[in-house]
C-alpha cells in the first residue's frame, strides 16, 4: 500500500507544481519548467524544515488567504460578467448545469473523489496529528465547512473567465488570467495569492503523505526496526527531497493538472475506501480480505486504463468500476474464509 501511495501521491505533487507554474506564468512570464522547480524548491524546504508543524501553522495562514481572496474577487468578477443569471449564457451545455447528467461534469467524478475526503491519508495523518478529541472535532467541522463554500467559487469564478476570456486556449490559465486582467491591481494579486496558496497546501500535505509512508510504512516497519527518531527524521526528510523531485519529472511531461490529480485520487479512492471502511465497521474482517480489496480495485482500473485508455464503461467510470471490483474481491475472500 506504502508503494501504492508513493505512485499516487507523486502523481498528484506533480499536479499541484504544474498549477504553481501556470500562475507563475501569467504573473512573471517564465516557462512552465521553471515555475515547477521553484514550486517545488519552496515546498520541499520549509516542509523538510519543520515537518507537519510546519505545514500546520502554513496551512493557517493558507486557509485565511484563500478565504479572503475568493471573498474579495469573487462580487467583482460577477459584476463584470452581468451576476449569476448571466454565466448559463456564458456556459450553454446543460450537462455543465444539472448534477444528474453524466457530462463533463457532475456525477462522474463523485466515485474518485469523495472516497479520498474519507481516507484520504493526507487528512487521516494531520487527525491522529491533533491534541485531543476535541481538536479533531472542531478541525474537521471546520474544514468541512470551508471546503463546502471552497468547491463553489472556483466553479463561478473559471465561469466567468470562460464569459470574459471565450478565446483562452489553456483552460487552466482561467484563473490567473482573470485575477491578472479583470480586476483591481491588489484586489487581483489577492486572489492570485489565494490560488497559489491553495497550491502550496495541498503540496505539502502530499509531502507529508511521501515522507511518512516511506520513513515509517516501509524504513522503520521493514528495514530497520530498531531505527531511533533521528534516523526516521532523516529517512523523512531524504524522502520529501526525492518525492519533490520526482513530481517535478512527471510534472513536466503531463498536460494538464486533471490528468495528474485524477491518477492519484482514482487509485486511493480504489485501495483505501473499502478496507479503511470495512476494518473501522465490522469485527470479522483480515489483512487476507484487505489485501484483496486493493488487488482487486487497482487490477480492474489498471485494466480500463490500459485496454479502453481510462474512458467510462457506458455509464461507469473507471473508479466505480475499481470500487465494486474491491468491494466484491473483499466479500469474495471473507467469505471463503
Amino acid at each position: 500500500m506504502a508503494l501504492l501511495l508513493w505512485v499516487g501521491t507523486i502523481a498528484i505533487l506533480a499536479g499541484q507544481l504544474i498549477g504553481i507554474a501556470w500562475i507563475l506564468t501569467v504573473v512573471i512570464g517564465i516557462p512552465k519548467t521553471a515555475g515547477c522547480l521553484i514550486g517545488a524548491g519552496v515546498v520541499v524546504v520549509y516542509f523538510g524544515a519543520g515537518g507537519l508543524l510546519s505545514s500546520a501553522f502554513v496551512n493557517v495562514v493558507q486557509l485565511t488567504v484563500k478565504i479572503l481572496g475568493f471573498a474579495v474577487a469573487l462580487p467583482l468578477v460577477l459584476s463584470r460578467v452581468g451576476g449569476l443569471s448571466a454565466l448559463p449564457a456564458a456556459v450553454p451545455d446543460p450537462a455543465m448545469w444539472n448534477p444528474w447528467r453524466h457530462g463533463a461534469s457532475g456525477w462522474m467524478y463523485v466515485a474518485m473523489l469523495v472516497p479520498n475526503f474519507v481516507v484520504s491519508p493526507g487528512l487521516l495523518q494531520k487527525i491522529y496529528g491533533a491534541r485531543d478529541d476535541r481538536a479533531v472535532r472542531i478541525g474537521v467541522g471546520l474544514n468541512a465547512a470551508c471546503l463546502l463554500v471552497y468547491a463553489f467559487v472556483p466553479i463561478v469564478l473559471g465561469i466567468a473567465a470562460h464569459a470574459l476570456h471565450p478565446g483562452l486556449t489553456n483552460r487552466e490559465l482561467a484563473l490567473p488570467t482573470l485575477f491578472m486582467e479583470d480586476l483591481p491591481f491588489w484586489v487581483g494579486a489577492l486572489g492570485l495569492a489565494a490560488v497559489f496558496s491553495a497550491e502550496v497546501s495541498a503540496a505539502d500535505a502530499v509531502l507529508f503523505m511521501l515522507a511518512t509512508s516511506l520513513s515509517q510504512d516501509l524504513y522503520k516497519r521493514l528495514v530497520n526496526p530498531a531505527a531511533t527518531d533521528r534516523q526516521v527524521l532523516m529517512v523523512a526528510r531524504l524522502a520529501s527531497l526525492v518525492g519533490g523531485t520526482l513530481a517535478v519529472g512527471v510534472a513536466f511531461v503531463s498536460q494538464t493538472v486533471i490528468d495528474a490529480l485524477s491518477v492519484f485520487y482514482t487509485m486511493i479512492a480504489v485501495s483505501l475506501f473499502v478496507p479503511i471502511l470495512a476494518g473501522l465497521y465490522m469485527r470479522r474482517p483480515k489483512p487476507l480480505d484487505a489485501l484483496a480489496a486493493i488487488a482487486g480495485g487497482v487490477l480492474v482500473v489498471a485494466t480500463i486504463q490500459i485496454v479502453r485508455g481510462g474512458q467510462p464503461i457506458g455509464v461507469f467510470t473507471p473508479a466505480m468500476c475499481g470500487l465494486v471490483a474491491a468491494a466484491a474481491a473483499f466479500a469474495l475472500v471473507m467469505l471463503r474464509r
